[in-house]
């Protein structure tokens, strides 16, 4: 669905978009660490949906022992601690309680979270950014760690209060509608019993806003940022993976290989969610055919990989057509993205165990990289018993898989019968 991607650190994807900016200068990846500066330029006053300027940032905070990375988290702290911790879920791997406790301690207390809070035994007040994506990937993490079902619900509670009348969400509140951020926030909204379609501002669901942000076949069936300057929509791959992943009602803790469905591209009258998946699933297939990436949309650097969003092809690839449509861009990020998740820190090893966990890859030998080992390197000592290595099998993962499945992965396997969205 960033850095980013800290799976770059939220820098190494690109630049940011901000709020409300044409997809075409640049754009904030789901399932990367996307968002750095856009946190500034975002910024939201706690209890309204109004984006305020934000000042400049304060100086890079000491970093806290629970933390994974070591990089400045100012902007993305919460997401990259997020993607780990939901990574090494998927990985059946036990995180350090301080890991948790971390992010569960960011939440402010209206239910959002903002990227990052240096202190926080202090209350959130009006200066403080929060934001629709770190409170939805937040949401999506405490919902598998156990023991935070109330944090969970007040951050998917605020996310509801503040949806656009279009039915989706933009990285501030009150923000136009991307693609991103509405994948993002309908993969917290699965971790609730409330089917997605019926969460509505007026008439519209979360689904009427990623359809309205794809295209049609002659224009590449995939999905946009946002509309250009000009009303335009413009194909953007890393919009496209958030968007068919979040169409087929599946989120970071869900995303699986289906037993196979098409990733042909066609018009129909109704425009489903579904069809609006294949579809853009069909764009992702053929813009990684050739050269096995997709290519990074910065200036001057048409032929330069995007590690992050072609992990996210990945998932996207796997969730809509299995195992096989997934198979050449998992190959080579097995045979290419190991000197890259290195710089990127925590995001980065989240975002690719995501992949191979959804494209049938082992996230412990992934082209002679233990991502786990590496990710759980970048933080707090994981607690582990010699009985659960001898398992294998995590307690914890055994808990959070209970719990997820109470709270949306029903969804996920209803959706396998003919994908019935939640």
């Amino acid at each position: 669905m960033r850095h980013r991607r800290g799976i770059r650190s939220r820098a190494a994807r690109g630049p940011p978009v901000l709020p409300g900016a044409p997809q075409g200068e640049g754009h904030p990846p789901i399932m990367n660490v996307r968002r750095s500066a856009a946190v500034l330029a975002a910024t939201v006053v706690i209890g309204t949906a109004t984006p305020a300027v934000a000042a400049s940032p304060s100086p890079s905070p000491s970093l806290p022992s629970g933390l994974y990375g070591s990089s400045d988290p100012t902007y993305d702290g919460v997401w990259r601690q997020s993607l780990a911790l939901i990574a090494l879920y998927r990985a059946h791997a036990q995180p350090a309680p301080a890991a948790v406790d971390w992010l569960a301690e960011q939440q402010c207390a209206n239910g959002a979270f903002p990227a990052f809070r240096a202190n926080p035994a202090k209350a959130c007040d009006a200066k403080l950014m929060v934001d629709t994506n770190s409170t939805a990937v937040a949401a999506q993490a405490l919902s598998v760690v156990g023991g935070h079902g109330g944090a969970v619900t007040k951050a998917v509670a605020w996310l509801k209060s503040v949806q656009n009348k279009d039915g989706g969400w933009g990285f501030a509140p009150g923000g136009a509608s991307d693609a991103n951020s509405t994948s993002v926030v309908i993969g917290a909204l699965i971790t609730q019993h409330t089917p997605v379609s019926t969460i509505r501002n007026g008439a519209k669901s979360p689904y009427d806003a990623l359809l309205k942000l794809s295209l049609r076949c002659a224009e590449g069936g995939a999905f946009a940022y946002q509309p250009d300057k000009k009303g335009k929509l413009r194909a953007n791959a890393d919009a496209t993976a958030a968007a068919v992943v979040a169409a087929l009602g599946t989120n970071f803790v869900t995303a699986r290989a289906d037993t196979g469905e098409e990733t042909t591209c066609a018009d129909t009258p109704d425009r489903t969610p579904e069809r609006a998946a294949a579809n853009g699933a069909s764009f992702l297939a053929g813009a990684v055919a050739k050269d096995g990436y997709l290519k990074s949309v910065l200036p001057g650097a048409e032929d330069q990989p995007d590690y992050g969003n072609t992990a996210d092809a990945v998932v996207a690839l796997a969730v809509q057509g299995g195992t096989g449509a997934a198979r050449g861009p998992l190959a080579w990020l097995e045979r290419n993205s190991a000197k890259w998740a290195a710089q990127s820190g925590p995001a980065g090893y989240a975002q690719l165990i995501l992949a191979a966990e959804a494209g049938g890859a082992d996230p412990g030998d992934f082209g002679g990289t233990d991502l786990v080992k590496e990710l759980t390197a970048t933080g707090p000592e994981p607690v582990t018993t010699a009985s659960q290595e001898d398992s294998g099998t995590s307690v914890w993962w055994m808990i959070g898989a209970g719990l997820a499945a109470g709270a949306g992965i029903g969804f996920l396997l209803s959706s396998r019968n003919k994908r019935k969205r939640p």
